[in-house]
């Protein structure tokens, strides 16, 4: 609930259908396909303690495999939770598939195609029907088949750093405008002290005898 988006934001994809090639003993299929997702975070309680730290948004996805003869078949399936950090990231996801029972489903797979399919994305993680304290999957037969990578650029802007950015740059201005006003008036002082030490020079000469002015020029 603390999590929404544009209306116009399209939250789920397809990729495009790419060709796997041998590297080592893997099948790697480079998809290299460009997304872009933007969530915005309210916080509504802000006075409510303790804090309650948010829930980062998750990203599911299903690999899925088409062979020559247009079968299809779920590869695995897995689940990302968004950096909470700015700047670039490189996450490798593990996934995994349903197993049927016997098999007799294996077979079907290899020879037909399909498989057990989840119908609900979020039970990848926790349903979004379950509302219990524990989540038992007891039962549920899978086994993992390999991983995705993600290259992910994260951007935060937040009315706060805004903030927090204006205010160091009022604070800068207030120093640089005290460190100008520092500088005028030791200048200032530096001045006063001159006059003050030339008037009292002048002073001086004047209280001498003229005898003794006019002796020592004449020895100079």
């Amino acid at each position: 609930a603390e999590w929404s988006s544009s209306p116009f934001q399209q939250l789920s994809g397809v990729t495009q259908t790419c060709a796997t090639k041998a590297v080592g003993w893997d099948n790697v299929a480079y998809f290299c396909y460009p997304f872009t997702v933007e969530m915005f975070y309210t916080q509504e309680d802000e006075g409510v303690f303790p804090y309650s730290l948010p829930q980062w948004p998750v990203l599911y996805f299903e690999v899925l495999s088409l062979d020559f003869w247009q079968r299809y078949r779920v590869e695995g399936y897995g689940s990302l939770v968004l950096p909470t950090s700015p700047g670039v990231h490189m996450l490798t996801i593990p996934t995994w598939r349903p197993v049927g029972l016997g098999p007799v489903a294996e077979m079907r797979r290899f020879f037909i195609g399909g498989s057990p399919e989840l119908e609900d994305l979020t039970y990848i993680r926790i349903p979004s029907t379950f509302k219990g304290k524990r989540l038992s999957r007891f039962g549920f037969r899978t086994e993992t088949t390999g991983s995705v990578t993600f290259r992910l650029c994260c951007l935060q802007q937040s009315r706060a750093f805004l903030e927090n950015s204006a205010l160091r740059q009022r604070m800068q201005s207030v120093l640089d405008r005290l460190g100008g006003f520092s500088q005028q008036s030791s200048v200032y002082s530096v001045l006063e002290a001159f006059q003050r030490a030339r008037r009292r020079m002048q002073e001086a000469r004047e209280s001498l005898p003229q005898d003794l002015i006019s002796t020592s020029a004449s020895a100079l």
